[in-house]
């Protein structure tokens, strides 16, 4: 098992007061499903509410890294890992783990684009669209992470 990285903002500082979720699944289409619903589940804990536009963007982004890593990265008898991370006012960040390091996706603003018989190549494109940022990492001792950041609102300061 791997530690997270400690996260950090878009200028590469840490983040300060970060609260992190982090569970291994099923390299499965159902643990895929339970990965989106849990993810969900702690983004209200934190204060993201079930319905809103954030929770739902992030949610569709953890189903599209989640099907990725049980659909491209798939090694029998290995769990794919989701890992939550949340810095009030700074950054949200979705990161999806797994252990095949070989089947890479390409590099962010590289995607090609699928033509209109193809029934697979758009889950990556919607990450493109809906997150701030993303990108793909090495992960020690085999495989890949996955990374999608949203910048979060800065609290209104109160006088």
């Amino acid at each position: 098992m791997t530690t997270p990285a400690t996260p950090t903002a878009p200028s590469g500082l840490p983040l300060r007061a970060a609260h992190t979720f982090t569970q291994r699944f099923s390299s499965t289409p159902r643990g895929a499903r339970l990965a989106r619903r849990l993810a969900v589940l702690q983004l209200d804990r934190w204060g993201i509410p079930l319905g809103s536009e954030l929770s739902d963007t992030a949610a569709l982004v953890v189903a599209e890294l989640a099907a990725n890593a049980v659909t491209h990265g798939r090694v029998p008898g290995r769990d794919f890992e989701l890992v939550l991370s949340r810095a009030p006012g700074a950054v949200l960040r979705v990161e999806v783990s797994d252990a095949s390091g070989e089947r890479r996706p390409p590099a962010p603003g590289s995607l090609g684009r699928p033509g209109p018989a193809d029934d697979a190549g758009r889950g990556l494109l919607l990450v493109e669209a809906l997150a701030d940022r993303w990108s793909v990492h090495d992960r020690v001792p085999v495989g890949k992470t996955v990374r999608a950041e949203f910048d979060l609102p800065c609290r209104p300061q109160h006088s």
